[in-house]
């Protein structure tokens, strides 16, 4: 046991050795998110970090990982091992990518292209979300993102200048996110300052001053590379400045918006289509008839209806309903296990959100990167405590998935 406890531990010595000397002592994707409470504003780190009312949902994700307990095989030649796994016919590097994340670049200097250039440096990929004040032109051209989230607008005359803009950006893939037809009611940020647009107030002053490596190094170095952030890319048009007296964000009527709707856009729409929010069979199968190349099976990351049922735990049905289309998990990933959990249980890809970006805000692109190859070697070695070499086996030969509660 001694002998054993002492390898491991020089394994993780190993490598952590490997990487810049000032992220050695992160060794897991829960290490960023203290750095990243430590240099964020209360009211930024607050937004990123939070669920909507009483956060049931938020820990009800988390909770249902803990609840599903894996059975390894052993004495199994595990020496020759890929996680290499394909998407609509493109191969990745890792079989997780990097979720849509409003307001990226208020947490991190640049923070969606960052995102992006980390996610293709690992053999990945980034999906650049509406909500964000970097020009979605950017995130394509020098980020190098091909996925595209948009939060669509009730009227259609907006949806297809909104369309052709993304298009002419160079984007493929378009994920239209269904699961926000109103604002959802986030009490921790009215707690915790953030208004969006902000406003100049005494306790958003106070948080600016008290964390100056945010205040220079992020927002301060933004004004000063590309002048006052606006809202860029929820319409075909630029939105209104970050710092502006309009208190009020338009919703676009995103509660007009139905299954025609989806299928407006997918007469119009080239690309691929995909729709997020599915937590039900019979929309997944909906999105299928209408269209849609794939579902993202989410429920927001729990910052929509508190309350809701976990994506994990409705995963298995999804996949059941709509067995011959492309299938991808969000919400709650946080470790390797976690990753493989979600494509034993019927997810063809699988998202993950706040741990990239809270590394994006305390290490910029370098910490993206290093996160991603954290949960990669999870991953890896978690395939090989399971007894599996590929995804394709993992599936094909699933290791048997037991309640965590469960006795014998």
């Amino acid at each position: 046991m001694a002998d054993q406890d002492t390898g491991s531990v020089a394994i993780v010595r190993r490598k952590a050795a490997t990487a810049p000397r000032h992220l050695r002592q992160v060794l897991s994707l829960h290490d960023f998110e203290p750095l990243a409470r430590r240099r964020l504003p209360r009211s930024v780190f607050g937004y990123v970090s939070g669920g909507v009312e009483a956060e049931v949902t938020l820990r009800a994700n988390r909770a249902a990982f803990d609840r599903i307990a894996l059975q390894p095989r052993i004495l199994r030649d595990v020496s020759v091992r890929s996680q290499r796994l394909a998407l609509f016919g493109q191969d990745h590097a890792v079989p997780f990518a990097v979720a849509p994340m409003g307001f990226s670049s208020l947490a991190a200097y640049d923070g969606d292209v960052a995102l992006a250039r980390a996610a293709r440096q690992a053999g990945s990929f980034a999906i650049c979300s509406a909500a964000t004040l970097t020009p979605l032109e950017r995130v394509a051209t020098e980020g190098g993102s091909g996925w595209f989230q948009c939060y669509i607008p009730g009227d259609r005359a907006r949806i297809e200048g909104l369309l052709a803009r993304v298009a002419q950006a160079g984007f493929h893939t378009l994920v239209v996110t269904g699961d926000v037809p109103v604002a959802a009611n986030r009490e921790n940020n009215a707690r915790n300052g953030f208004d969006a647009p902000f406003r100049i107030t005494p306790q958003l002053i106070w948080q600016g001053l008290t964390h100056p490596r945010w205040t220079i190094g992020t927002l301060g170095r933004e004004m000063t590379a590309r002048g006052m952030p606006h809202f860029e890319n929820m319409e075909a048009v630029q939105g209104p400045p970050l710092f502006s007296r309009d208190l009020v964000r338009s919703t676009i009527a995103r509660d007009r918006l139905n299954w025609d709707d989806l299928r407006f856009i997918r007469d119009r729409w080239q690309g691929r289509l995909l729709v997020k929010g599915v937590l039900h069979p019979a929309d997944a199968q909906t999105a299928a008839e209408a269209g849609c190349d794939g579902i993202i099976v989410s429920n927001h990351g729990g910052r929509q209806l508190d309350g809701s049922v976990a994506t994990l735990e409705v995963l298995p049905a999804i996949r059941a309903a709509v067995p011959d289309m492309a299938v991808i998990f969000d919400s709650g990933i946080r470790r390797g296990t976690d990753v493989l959990k979600a494509l034993m249980l019927g997810a063809d890809f699988t998202l993950v959100g706040r741990p990239f970006l809270y590394a994006a805000a305390s290490h910029g692109v370098e910490g993206v990167h290093h996160a991603m190859r954290l949960l990669a070697d999870e991953v890896d070695r978690d395939m090989a405590l399971l007894g599996v070499c590929s995804i394709a086996e993992l599936r094909d030969q699933m290791p048997l998935l037991l309640p965590a509660d469960w006795r014998g």
